[in-house]
């Protein structure tokens, strides 16, 4: 299995652009958020199945960026329940969101990543959340 530094290479390949990393930083929570609430208006019970298997993927990784994707996605969780038609608004922003990753991709000049390996899909959440450790000076 790759290390969290080697998925954070391979990922960043893809995302050097300036314009396509800020697209990156709005889009993906918001990839996250839009895939937590369709889920949760699907099934909750499902929508936590899934959370735990994508935090057991992501303690393997590393437990630091695994306790605050937990943190994270708990948060996200609560959001999208607070919502009066979770699934309608998840739609929508999930739809606008990737818009928004494929403008930022087609800048950048290449492909998103999870064309290459559908796991991309997980790591650009804590690829983000790998910036704000390091900016912190914490050790992941």
């Amino acid at each position: 299995m790759k290390t969290v530094e080697q998925w954070f290479e391979e990922y960043g390949a893809s995302h050097k652009n300036p314009t396509n990393k800020k697209v990156h930083w709005i889009c993906v929570p918001l990839i996250t958020f839009s895939v937590v609430g369709m889920l949760w208006a699907l099934s909750p019970l499902l929508t936590m199945g899934l959370m735990v298997a994508a935090i057991l993927f992501y303690l393997r990784l590393s437990l630091p960026l695994a306790i605050g994707m937990a943190l994270i996605l708990t948060l996200m969780l609560w959001l999208a329940s607070t919502l009066v038609n979770p699934f309608l608004v998840s739609i929508v922003i999930f739809v606008a969101a990737w818009i928004g990753q494929f403008w930022g991709h087609k800048v950048e000049g290449k492909k998103p990543s999870f064309f290459k390996d559908l796991q991309f899909l997980l790591i650009g959440p804590i690829w983000l959340l790998g910036f704000v450790f390091r900016k912190q000076g914490w050790r992941y």
